[in-house]
Order: structure tokens, then C-alpha cells, then sequence
């Protein structure tokens, strides 16, 4: 099945937001072509929306695919409030909030149930932005299985923290199969709601905090305006994280597991508008060290003055984000890039492969014309190349799938500009 579907956002020529919205269809399961060869990465919608399938009688439950690390993985949540500072996007509703999930490496056979993928409601408003509609649909997604059971207890040790941003308008959900994967393979993994970023976010006491960045990007009537609103949505975040790192690794951490992290090897990871997060926090924050930018534009660019030799993973679509292909700011980050550094794009991808949009849209009967890779090589290349890059940034291990072509990988392209 495919379905094309147009925005209905109003400002829908504005391009990053175009291209983040369309994460809701795929989410959903539909799927809106994207090119990434635009300035911002721009998607462009190519037909009038379409209604979803009827569902069967009795459809098969969703899943996310298992992870395939040594470890269990738990899984548990905090919502954070900081004092310092009033919400950027809402300042009358008062402090700084912080909805994070951890994931976390677990000894086997501990935990409850795992956790379903995220809050029918906020399910609910993620398709109904797309003008899907079907009462069925907000349930399956919401209730996709996912692997990591709550209340599980620790491993032993400790272990590198990684840091995961979702794209701009989606939530953190969209980077659980990512999640779950890192925590098998010995990471704790702290993967962050931005309130008032992600449309319909889900407080614990039943609150839905709209989308008010969406909507100030909506307002600025030029593409100049809105990406000087999305360079705040990074900067924003980059403090998000400076104060997240406080709670976890501070003197009187916020969540009850932290002697599990070791403070010493913090990474960062994220997805469109979540990636050039990553870069922001680095040049904000000395104690994260080494970041990956999931076809992100740089909205807020790299420092002239580099990341103070410290790595940096750029991983996106071919041709959208190779280079010279449009996207000025990859060519421009990567030139400031001082440290070790990749730059990898994935053949026959879309902006949304790199999260787990291609599992649940495939299995919906979902197909995007404009991304063919197949759910499973999207999950299998995102993981291999993001843990690679962390086990050599944050283990000191061999990576040679970073040094050259892959036979296992052969949708991978090494870019040396």
C-alpha cells in the first residue's frame, strides 16, 4: 500500500517543518516522498492525501525488532523540572521541563512488562495531524511491542551514557528500537522529550502540551525566519541536555540507577533537527564527547572553531546529504569538524530511515517510493554504524566498519570530500 499525503499544516512551504511533519505519516504509517537536496532538506508533497486502508478484523500486533546485544535492557522514565530557566517556547507555563526515558543494561530474567511504545493520546494526535483518522490505528501504534521491561535491575558495572534527541515535531518514541539496541550492547541511554516540540507530548498527570515551536516557525514568513527559530530549537535543546547531564551525573542524581553511569564517556545522538542537537551540546558542553547527526541539517552551524578535537559522525541519505548535493551545512560542518569524523550516506534511504519509521510503517503495509530500503537493512545499518562509532569513541574499540566499504553494508557510501 502507499499513501501520499500533503501537509496541512499551515506555512507548509516551510521546509524543515514539511519534512519533519511527514515522521507523523510515517509514524502512522504512511509515508510522504521527501528530498533532502533542498537548502533545509525540504519534502515535498506529490499527490493529495489518500484515506489509510480499513484494517483487518483482527490486525497483527506491531513490533519493534529485537535487539541483538549480550544484554537485557530496562527500562525506566523521569520527568525533570528546571528552575534556572522559564520554558523558551512557553514562557507563562513556568520552568523548564524534561520528559526522558532511560534505557539501561539489565540482568536477565528481572523487570515487569515492557513498556508499550508510547501513549495512545499521543498516538491519537500524531496520526490526526496527518488526517488519519481510523479509531484502530492510534491503538496498534501506540501499543507496538517493544523489549525492555520496567523495574528491571542493573548489571553490574558501569557504563557509557548516550544521549538521544528525536527530530523536530516527533517524539522520543521514534528512537526506541535505537535505544533499546545501545542498552543490549551495554549503554545507558537517556532519550529526551522536548515539551512544547513534539506534537501532543503526554505529561504523567494526563496533560497534552501542544506543538507551540511548530507553530513559531509557522508564523516567520520567510526561510530566513525559520531557520533562525530552528537554530534556537537546537541551542534550546543543547541546554536541555547541559541540565540533564547535571541531574544524572551530579552530586544528587535524579534517577535512582545513576551509579551506572560512567560520567566519563558520554555520547550523543539524534535525528534530523536532534542531530545538529548533538552538535550544539558538544560545542556547549565539554562533557559530551563524540556526537552523531542523523540527517540533521545544521540550522545551528558547527563552531568555526571545531569541537575541540572531539568526534563527530555524520549519517544520512545518498543523494540528499551527500556531498555538494544541497544541504550547504553538511560541506560547511564538515569542514569545521576537527576531530575524528565520518561522513556516511545510506543509498535508497529517507530522512525517516534512521529511526523505527520503516519497522512499524512496513508492517502496516506502508511503502514509500522514495526510500526503498527495506525496513530491515534501515534498522540493521543504523545500528551497526551508530554503535560502531561509540564503541571507538567511548570504548577505545576497533572500528573497522568506519574505515572503508562493506560487503555486509553495501548501501553505505563513505564520503571523503
Amino acid at each position: 500500500m502507499t499513501i501520499l499525503l500533503r501537509d496541512r499544516r499551515s506555512g507548509a512551504a516551510a521546509t524543515a517543518v514539511a519534512l519533519t511533519m511527514a515522521a507523523v505519516a510515517a509514524l502512522a504509517g504512511a509515508s510522504a516522498p521527501a528530498s533532502a537536496s533542498g537548502p533545509a532538506g525540504a519534502a515535498t508533497a506529490t499527490a493529495p492525501a489518500a484515506p489509510p486502508a480499513a484494517p483487518s478484523a483482527a490486525p497483527s500486533a506491531l513490533a519493534l525488532p529485537r535487539p541483538t546485544g549480550p544484554y537485557a535492557t530496562g527500562r525506566d522514565a523521569l520527568l525533570l523540572t528546571d528552575h534556572t530557566r522559564p520554558d523558551p517556547w512557553a514562557p507563562a507555563s513556568g520552568p523548564r521541563r524534561l520528559s526522558v526515558v532511560l534505557h539501561y543494561p539489565a540482568r536477565p530474567g528481572t523487570g515487569g512488562d515492557p513498556a508499550p511504545y508510547m501513549a495512545e493520546e499521543e498516538a491519537r494526535l500524531l496520526l490526526a495531524q496527518r488526517g488519519l483518522d481510523d479509531p484502530a490505528w492510534p491503538g496498534r501504534v501506540g501499543a507496538a511491542r517493544t523489549h525492555a521491561r520496567t523495574a528491571a535491575v542493573p548489571s553490574p558495572g558501569r557504563f557509557p551514557l548516550v544521549l538521544l534527541s528525536p527530530g523536530f515535531g516527533t517524539p522520543r518514541a521514534t528512537l526506541t528500537g535505537l535505544a533499546e539496541e545501545l542498552a543490549s550492547r551495554g549503554y545507558v541511554v537517556a532519550s529526551a522529550d522536548h515539551p512544547y516540540e513534539t506534537t501532543g507530548l503526554e505529561l504523567p498527570d494526563g496533560r497534552v502540551l501542544p506543538c507551540a515551536a511548530c507553530d513559531a516557525v509557522d508564523a516567520q514568513p520567510d526561510e530566513a525566519g525559520r531557520r533562525k527559530v530552528l537554530a534556537a530549537v537546537s541551542t534550546g535543546r543543547a541546554a536541555d541536555f547541559s541540565f540533564l547531564l547535571d541531574r544524572l551525573t551530579g552530586p544528587r542524581p535524579a534517577w535512582r540507577h545513576a551509579r551506572t553511569i560512567d560520567p566519563r564517556r558520554v555520547g550523543m545522538a539524534g535525528h534530523s533537527i536532534g542531530g545538529n542537537a548533538a552538535a550544539s551540546t558538544m560545542a556547549a558542553d565539554r562533557r559530551v564527547d563524540a556526537g552523531v547527526d542523523m540527517d540533521g541539517t545544521f540550522f545551528d552551524p558547527v563552531p568555526r572553531r571545531g569541537l575541540d578535537g572531539r568526534p563527530f559522525l555524520m549519517l544520512g541519505t545518498d543523494p540528499g546529504h551527500a556531498p555538494g548535493a544541497g544541504d550547504t551545512s553538511w560541506d560547511e560542518g564538515w569542514r569545521r569538524l576537527d576531530g575524528f569524523k565520518r561522513w556516511l550516506t545510506v543509498r535508497g534511504s529517507g530522512h525517516f530511515t534512521f529511526t523505527d519509521t520503516p519497522e512499524l510503517g512496513e508492517q502496516l503495509g506502508v511503502v514509500d517510493p522514495g526510500a526503498p530500503l527495506s525496513a530491515a537493512r534501515s534498522t540493521t545499518i543504523t545500528r551497526a554504524y551508530v554503535t560502531a562509532f561509540f564503541d571507538r569513541s567511548l570504548r577505545g574499540r576497533a572500528a573497522p566498519l568506519l574505515d572503508g566499504p562493506s560487503p555486509a553494508h553495501p548501501e553505505v557510501v563513505l564520503q571523503r570530500p
